[in-house]
């Protein structure tokens, strides 16, 4: 094989590496946002129940909810998945998470993102590995 053909392979390998990455980490984003999502709501305080309600998974190219902390409403970018808690009718979602002059903090949206944070990140990590692995020897 001649130089530049070998230049070439490997040149279209690299080019095609981000859209490889692209798809194999938004299913690990997604299962891990599920799993992120339920450990909240099982440490959301259940007064009503509006407030673990209001705990949603947002998709890629998905709005989050008006009013949903943290950010309040945005769309997600092509590989991002969004966990926010609150949306219109619930708007008090930071007060209970931060607390109030009246009211001590019944944290549940950080805590769980923390206890989950390393299991994330290498779900995500080992998604995009396999992914570049697999995209590389196929050619």
């Amino acid at each position: 094989m001649a130089k530049s053909e070998q230049y070439n392979r490997i040149q279209r390998k690299v080019m095609s590496l981000p859209k490889a990455y692209l798809e194999a980490t938004v299913p690990a984003l997604e299962k891990s946002a599920e799993e992120l999502a339920d450990l909240q709501r099982r440490f959301a305080p259940e007064d009503t129940g509006a407030l673990k309600n209001s705990i949603v998974v947002t998709g890629p190219h998905q709005a989050t909810p008006a009013y949903s902390q943290p950010g309040g409403s945005r769309v997600a970018a092509d590989n991002e998945v969004l966990v926010t808690a609150g949306n219109s009718d619930v708007r008090y979602a930071h007060l209970v998470e931060y607390g109030t002059a009246e009211a001590e903090a019944q944290s549940f949206f950080w805590p769980a993102y923390r206890l989950l944070k390393k299991r994330i990140a290498n779900r995500v990590n080992r998604a995009s590995r396999k992914a570049i692995k697999e995209r590389l020897a196929r050619d």
